[in-house]
């Protein structure tokens, strides 16, 4: 059924005079014998598009998803079902494409579980990043960490703005000593791309931060994820 849905023009099939397998080729070559950049952006989604689509020439549809998605991360983090939907596409097609963001995100997450977070925390960022950079609700997480500030437990605590209704101090802190955390990192995402904060960001950090004082529990950092980039309060001395 896939194959039916995955149809374009007659023009962009394999056929006299249309070169798609010696395209293919040479798009193999350059990936297999070049580095990181070996690839642009779109040829990237085009090559995966390949897998899903085996007979047509996919150049197009590459550039209409990077077209409408803004960006390579755009389109693999994309809604799998505006994926399928999209024209020239389908379920085999937007699960070729999904599947990168999923095994980029497990191999993300497991550096960050196999060592201390402050010690890696540029791995912690790129999880954090791979993860919730593109969501297009914001989202309130709380990482728990023990006395090796390993990671023991990531919670997601809410969606919508970060303020007491999302996330309660007190809450917070009794949670942390439920799972036996002795401290932890405040995360959450800006949908709008910049991760700048607002006064509420730097409020509730503030408060969730002195509920832990008094009770032995550290809060390390409040991280905020955008398109743009993280801020760390921390390093803003906002905390």
């Amino acid at each position: 059924m896939d194959e039916l849905f995955n149809q374009e023009p007659q023009s962009h099939k394999l056929g006299p005079g249309n070169d798609v397998s010696g395209h293919r080729a040479r798009l193999r070559k350059r990936l297999i014998e070049g580095g990181t950049e070996a690839l642009a952006d779109h040829e990237v989604i085009e090559y995966l598009l390949m897998t899903a689509i085996l007979r047509r020439d996919v150049k197009p549809l590459a550039r209409t998803l990077i077209a409408r998605f803004g960006s390579l991360a755009g389109v693999l983090n994309a809604d799998p079902h505006a994926l399928a939907n999209h024209p020239g596409m389908g379920e085999a097609s937007a699960a070729a494409l999904r599947i990168v963001a999923l095994a980029a995100g497990r191999m993300a997450r497991q550096q960050v579980r196999d060592q201390p977070v402050l010690a890696s925390w540029q791995a912690l960022i790129d999880y954090l990043t791979i993860d919730m950079a593109h969501l297009t609700v914001e989202r309130v997480r709380v990482l728990f960490l023990n006395t090796q500030n390993m990671l023991i437990h990531d919670e997601h605590v809410g969606d919508g703005s970060i303020d007491e209704a999302a996330i309660h101090p007190r809450e917070v802190i009794r949670r942390a000593m439920d799972l036996g955390a002795s401290a932890l990192i405040i995360v959450h995402n800006h949908p709008s791309g910049s991760p700048q904060p607002s006064r509420a960001d730097i409020e509730i950090t503030n408060r969730i931060a002195e509920a832990g004082r008094l009770l032995g529990i550290v809060v390390h950092d409040h991280v905020i994820i955008g398109r743009e980039g993280h801020v760390s309060l921390r390093a803003k001395g906002l905390i």
